[in-house]
């Protein structure tokens, strides 16, 4: 509305509340990962000072870390492991968590401007602002906080500029591979066709530069094929309860994080990924008998498909959760979103991850009943989420479009100056999944 004596539209308040939680809780954050303030549990923080700073020596002579199989990532993640570089009056620790810090920024003020839009809400950077600080300082030690960027912004961008949104995603894609799954709900016809062209031309742009230009850039896919059944994943509370029982395997650091070793730990691997098969023919299927695409839609599916790949991972390490807040976030910024609940349960496994890892990691490990009590929560919340995530987006567009209102049948224009005065006006219908 004009401002009171004005012609001009007032412009519309700062959201002050969100900002004001955000630098509160960033603040601390950043205290925690400097060690002003000291976090119960392990170190989160030796990931950036050793593994991260030792990578970044290895990429700064213009090759992958070829004799490291910890380096499990695409070539893009050199971008993030190198970033540091832009601020030498740092050392390499500080300057990353300033850096993550400014990526969590942007990520803010994305969603804050979107939310103040038509038919959005606010909702979404209340669940980023919350998100990360329930993770704790995981969420600034690892370089995961920046590819969730991309991946928001490929998503706000997508309703109106698809290849700029599929551009983004192949740029994600090749920081961290799950970012593939964004374009799983675009809307059929063009933007599907724009999106889709728009990440293979990146992305084989992107590969190409890499292979070129430093050797090893696609060492990471076999070290990644020799994973095993990480402790925090669900598999592993297989071998959690086993072990109570005289199951004789044992638990060490193996491929950069803490793993099951032992028998039938091939198994449930194999398990798992046969799962992660599965889950993905769904979202296949899905994607077939789809009908209804709103604006919601992209998002919401890109939220169920992250969720059904993170719940049957071998591994779902503590910051896989910024991947699944963050989508959610970009679910929560339209109105028409179903996916609050599932949103919420995110939320609150966040929070219990950050008990498992760090503040009670050493109980997990041990596999003792509030270790296994932590684990059976946080991943049992993901499975209800990511159930009631794909039943969410089922019924709004498959079995809710199966009974919507057809379109009228097309009909003569009749010009107006011979049409019927007393004819009532009848809006005609869009076709479901236009």
């Amino acid at each position: 509305m004009p401002a009171s004596g004005t012609g001009t539209p007032s412009s519309p308040a700062l959201p002050v509340a969100p900002l004001a939680v955000w630098a509160v809780t960033r603040v601390l954050l950043l205290l925690c990962v400097f060690k002003v303030l000291v976090f119960p549990g392990p170190d989160v923080t030796s990931d950036i000072s050793v593994i991260y700073q030792g990578w970044y020596e290895v990429l700064r002579g213009g090759t992958f870390p070829l004799d490291d199989i910890t380096w499990q990532y695409p070539p893009a993640a050199a971008l993030a492991v190198l970033s540091p570089g832009l601020l030498p009056f740092l050392d390499y620790a500080p300057a990353f968590f300033v850096l993550a810090l400014v990526a969590d920024a942007v990520v803010t003020g994305l969603l804050l401007y979107a939310g103040r839009r038509p038919g959005k809400r606010t909702a979404g950077a209340w669940v980023w602002i919350a998100g990360l600080a329930l993770l704790g300082p995981t969420s600034y030690a690892r370089y995961d906080v920046m590819v969730t960027g991309v991946a928001v912004a490929a998503l706000l961008a997508g309703a109106r500029r698809p290849r700029l949104a599929g551009a983004l995603a192949a740029v994600g894609a090749l920081l961290k591979v799950w970012p593939a799954l964004l374009l799983a709900g675009t809307a059929r016809g063009r933007t599907t066709r724009a999106a889709w062209s728009a990440f293979a031309a990146t992305a084989l742009a992107l590969v190409l530069l890499f292979t070129a230009s430093m050797p090893g850039a696609l060492a990471f896919l076999t070290f990644q094929r020799d994973r095993g059944t990480e402790v925090e994943s669900l598999g592993a509370l297989v071998f959690h309860v086993a072990r109570h029982f005289g199951w004789e395997g044992e638990v060490l650091l193996n491929y950069g994080s803490v793993e099951f070793l032992g028998p039938y730990v091939s198994v449930v691997s194999t398990a798992a990924m046969v799962l992660t098969v599965l889950a993905f023919g769904w979202l296949l299927v899905w994607r077939l008998k789809a009908r209804l695409f709103t604006a919601s839609t992209a998002c919401d599916a890109a939220f169920v498909a992250v969720l059904l790949f993170t719940t049957t991972s071998r591994v779902i390490s503590p910051q896989y959760m910024l991947w699944l807040v963050g989508l959610a976030a970009a679910c929560l910024v339209f109105r028409g979103s179903r996916m609050d609940r599932p949103a919420r349960l995110v939320l609150v496994a966040t929070f219990v991850t950050c008990l498992e890892f760090p503040v009670w990691f050493s109980h997990v490990v041990d596999s003792d009943p509030l270790g296994l009590t932590l684990l059976f929560v946080r991943n049992g919340l993901l499975v209800a989420a990511t159930v009631l995530a794909c039943r969410t987006l089922w019924r709004h567009t498959v079995t809710g479009a199966a009974h919507a209102p057809r379109p009228l049948p097309t009909q003569r224009h009749v010009p107006a100056a011979t049409a019927p005065e007393s004819a009532p006006h009848q809006p005609q219908a869009s076709p479901a999944g236009k």
